[in-house]
């Protein structure tokens, strides 16, 4: 965990040094790192200018002087609105040296990583969780009380939280059950009873308003989603204006061709910027095949964790788009970003995209 940010030694080791000192040298490192790697410039950090809500930053590790250097680094040189630790990552590569879901089994750092990165922030801080690590052992509830001791308060001021708020989420699933079943939202109910009135969010499973309304009268503050926005990034209209959105193909090309622009403003639209791009478009477009349009549906709405079988769009973009073949998603990329490169290959990385 520690790798992915090249702490100086004297820093690590808790010899004294200075604020700015510690903020530049984590700056320069992650900076020389990004250089190296992608013989470039890194794109500047900071959220875009369309956005309609806050923009965050998440954090995961599992050493508390490196999150909290990094925490000090975040508040003293981006703009962002909260700061998020991520400890419901399941992901082996992280969960083995102690961090994401790992944090859950070891309080001691959990506690010190929590109050140290408080003391440096001036925005609020966050705490994602699942359920638990093993399938059928919850630790959320007995997690929330802590999380409160920790000093997890808020402040009020006529309707808008202070920054003095920390606040939770939880994710439905345990480490080991990933995608295999469906988020408990019965457990979540009796979690947001426990953490009240410390602000707590759900998330699990959210594929359309009707899935969002019934997650809101569980009593939680509010619900986040993740896979169901991947899919379907229309589903925030859909649960704002309750209803279904029947979206058709051309409608669904207009938003992939914002977001290859939006590549070319953060990337640049040189041979790197488009080849980076297309990296995180053919990820995306894994998601966006699972998709269903609503008009084809036997049964309204559709289930996020119902594989979608082989069907005919009702054009031919349509039948394109929910190819589950990665030579399709290529051939889409290709219409935004040109002719892949020679040799070019493409495997998804993320397992969230899987249905086992």
């Amino acid at each position: 965990m520690d790798s992915l940010f090249a702490i100086p030694d004297g820093v690590r080791r808790g010899l004294p040094a200075s604020k700015a000192t510690i903020a530049r040298s984590i700056r320069m490192a992650i900076l020389e790192a990004y250089r190296v790697k992608h013989r470039r410039p890194p794109p500047e950090m900071k959220a875009h200018s369309t956005r309609a809500v806050g923009a965050s930053s998440a954090l995961e590790g599992a050493f508390p002087d490196t999150l909290i250097k990094c925490a000090e680094l975040l508040n003293r040189t981006i703009e962002v609105d909260f700061v998020d630790i991520n400890v419901g990552c399941p992901i082996d590569l992280f969960y083995k040296k102690g961090g994401g879901c790992g944090l859950m089994t070891r309080m001691n750092k959990f506690e010190q990583i929590v109050r140290g990165m408080k003391s440096v922030l001036d925005v609020p801080l966050t705490v994602k969780i699942r359920t638990g690590v093993q399938e059928k052992v919850n630790l959320a509830h007995k997690l929330i009380p802590e999380l409160r001791d920790w000093g997890c308060r808020w402040s009020l001021s006529g309707n808008h939280q202070m920054s003095s708020l920390t606040d939770s989420l939880l994710h439905g699933r345990s480490r080991e059950q990933r995608y295999t079943k469906l988020a408990d939202w019965e457990y979540i109910k009796r979690c947001a009873e426990i953490a009240d009135p410390l602000p707590f969010f759900g998330n699990g499973d959210i594929f359309s308003f009707e899935d969002a309304n019934l997650a809101l009268e569980t009593g939680v503050s509010g619900i986040m989603m993740a896979r169901g926005a991947l899919v379907k990034p229309w589903l925030f209209t859909e649960i704002k204006e309750q209803r279904h959105w029947d979206i058709s193909s051309s409608e669904r090309l207009d938003i992939l061709r914002d977001f290859t622009n939006f590549g070319f403003e953060h990337w640049g639209s040189d041979m790197q910027g488009v080849e980076r791009t297309r990296r995180f478009l053919l990820e995306w477009l894994s998601f966006l095949c699972r998709y269903i349009p609503v008009g084809l549906l036997e049964r309204v709405p559709q289930k996020l964790n119902e594989r979608p079988p082989y069907y005919m769009g009702r054009d031919y973009m349509e039948t394109l788009m929910a190819s589950q073949n990665v030579n399709d998603w290529i051939k889409i990329s290709e219409m935004f970003l040109g002719p892949v490169p020679p040799n070019f290959t493409f495997l998804p990385k993320h397992k969230a995209n899987s249905y086992k």
